[in-house]
This record gives C-alpha cells, structure tokens and sequence, in this order.
C-alpha cells in the first residue's frame, strides 16, 4: 500500500499531475445544448416574421351616423420571397386596412389574397423585393418531446420568444366555423393573444406550424396548424383565392397499422386514419362507417393520414360518390359515400 501512495504522489505529498485550472470559456460556449436550439431557432426565423395590425368596420346601431371600428394585431410570416405571408383567418378575415411591421421596423400595407376559416389560415401579400422567406418543414415528421419555438406578438410585444415541446400530435381543434381542424399540433409553448398566425419551428429553424389557439384556463395548452396542412391550402388561397371541399362528416386522427395487417393485406402505405366520431345524418354515417373503422384508401388511392383526405375532398367535387376502402377490426371492407357540400 506505501509503495503505491508513492507512485501517485511527489515527496512533498501532493497528487502528481494535478489538473490545470479550468479555463474560462467565452459566452457561446457556456449555453447549453437546449438554449443553443432556442437561440439558433429564433435567429434563423426572426427575419420573416412580421406584426400585423387590422382595422375593421362593424355595423354600429341604426341611429348611428358612423360605422363601428375597430383594431386587432396577430401575427404571420413571410413563406415566398415575392412577399406572401401566411397568418390566421381570424386576424385578417374581414379587415378594411393591414399593415405588415418586420422586426427592423419596416412597415407595408397587405392585401388580402385569401382566406379558409375551416382551417383558420390566410394569405396576404405585400409588395417588397427579396424578402426572407421562411424554410418550412415537413410536420409529418415530427414527434411528441420534440423541442419547438413559438414567434409572434402577444399582447403587442414584438417578436417575443418561447419555447417548449410537441405535446401530442393528430389533435382536432373546432375553428370559428364550428368545424374540426383534424391534425393539429399540441404543444407547451406558451402562447397569447397576438401570437395567433406566428410560426412554430424547430430545432433547424424551420416552420412545422402555424400557431392558432390556446385554452384560456389552461396553461401549457396550445395549438398549430401543421405546416404540411398549410401548404396545400395556402397554394389554392394563392390560386383561386378560397377552397372549396367536400364534406363526410367524419372526425379522425392518424394512427400506425400493424405490420402483420399491412402484410397480409399488401398495403402500401402503413399509417391510415382512425374515425374517431361519426356525425348523425352525414355522408359517413349514409355510407356505414363507423367508429373506430380506419381509412386506408379514398376513391382507389391511398390515406395515409388527414393531409391526403383533405386534398382528395377538395379535388373531388360534392355530390360525387367514391370508394372508400377501410378496415374493420382485422377485416378490410370497401363502402361507397358521397360527399356533400360543406354545411354553413
């Protein structure tokens, strides 16, 4: 035992090779990995996003001499370098003036290209040249305990940060309209008035989510649209200027399939799209579907989520009847529907 405490000491007792004095490390080395994302996040996206403020004219009592008007703000972001910006439909629809502040102070006047309130998403446009267009990502793959970042301008402070999860995935959420928004993004980013529109990105920097809602009594409970969604309706908005689609009258999620089912039946895709609810009087309940039956096919081609169901009802006009193939427990059934026209 002495002659190896001799061999790890000097004769003065002290351990040899002590260990040099910890360096300081610059600033940037100091954040940890989690704060590293956050910041890059918010850098890489605060370029594209702008504050927007509305003023609308409400119809005032009949002895008034003057409409009623009022302001309201939210929040967008640009996705086109020719100056298209996507935001919520409930922060521009209706508006007489909207004005676009960028985060160096520049202010544009918008105009409205359209809007969808059955999925709470608009298009305006200003005209400025090279803009920095937001990168967006796929929202299909995200995953719950994914990190995210939420920008916007909640209660008129611009630009403000925050960040949290994905919470869960495949949510629905019922817009103005009254109508379910199926695969909604849940997330912790906490979120206020004047965030709606705002982008949800993440660790890359890019948009995976158009932040929409929030539970007023709740915390740490807030909503996106994906970006997957956004894109296909923001290309019609920018094509006809609104969407019009069929309706089955179905509320759904995504869900995987089993392997040994997708197997045995040859199926191409292996994700497909639960009925969580059927409504009384709707196409889907003329057609038999039932609750818990899962989507795998519209019309001959595949659903292998919401996003492709969406596409094929707005392709596909009302009063058409299609094939649905679905599977009932372990059997596969084919059922024909006919979409209606969407209900006011």
């Amino acid at each position: 035992m002495k002659a190896f405490f001799r061999r790890i000491t000097n004769p003065e007792g002290a351990p040899e090779n002590p260990l040099p004095p910890q360096e300081i490390l610059p600033e940037a080395e100091l954040l940890d990995a989690y704060s590293a994302a956050v910041i890059g996040a918010a850098e890489k996206i605060n370029p594209s996003v702008v504050n927007i403020d509305v003023v609308k004219t409400h119809p005032g009592p009949a002895n008034a001499r003057l409409p009623r008007q009022s302001g309201g703000s939210g929040s967008g972001f640009v996705f086109t370098p020719d100056g298209y910006i996507l935001t919520n439909s409930h922060v521009v629809s209706g508006a007489d003036t909207i004005d676009v502040t960028f985060s160096d102070g520049q202010v544009f006047s918008a105009q409205l290209v359209g809007d969808d309130p059955d999925t709470d998403l608009a298009v305006i446009r200003i005209s400025a040249p090279r803009l920095a267009a937001a990168a967006l990502g796929d929202s299909e793959k995200l995953r719950p305990g994914q990190l995210v970042t939420a920008m916007g301008n909640p209660f008129g402070f611009q630009y403000t940060v925050t960040a949290g999860v994905v919470s869960a995935l495949g949510r629905s959420f019922r817009a103005q309209t009254g109508r379910l928004i199926d695969n909604v993004i849940q997330t912790d980013a906490a979120l206020n008035p004047g965030n709606s529109g705002g982008p949800l990105v993440n660790a890359r920097g890019e948009v995976v989510g158009v932040n929409t809602a929030i539970i007023q009594p709740a915390r740490g409970i807030s909503f996106a649209i994906a970006i997957n969604t956004a894109k296909f309706v923001a290309g019609l908005l920018i094509k006809n200027g609104f969407i019009r689609r069929g309706y089955l009258g179905i509320a759904g999620q995504n869900v995987p399939l089993l392997r040994r089912v997708v197997r045995f039946y040859h199926l191409e895709a292996v994700t497909g799209i639960l009925v969580i609810s059927v409504e009384k009087g709707s196409a889907a309940e003329t057609a038999g579907l039932l609750p818990g039956d899962i989507l795998l096919e519209f019309d001959g081609r595949k659903t292998a989520g919401l996003d492709d169901l969406h596409k094929f009802l707005i392709e596909r006009p009302a009063g058409q009847a299609a094939e649905l193939t679905v599977l009932r427990g372990a059997d596969k059934r084919s059922l024909v529907i006919t979409p209606e026209e969407r209900p006011s």
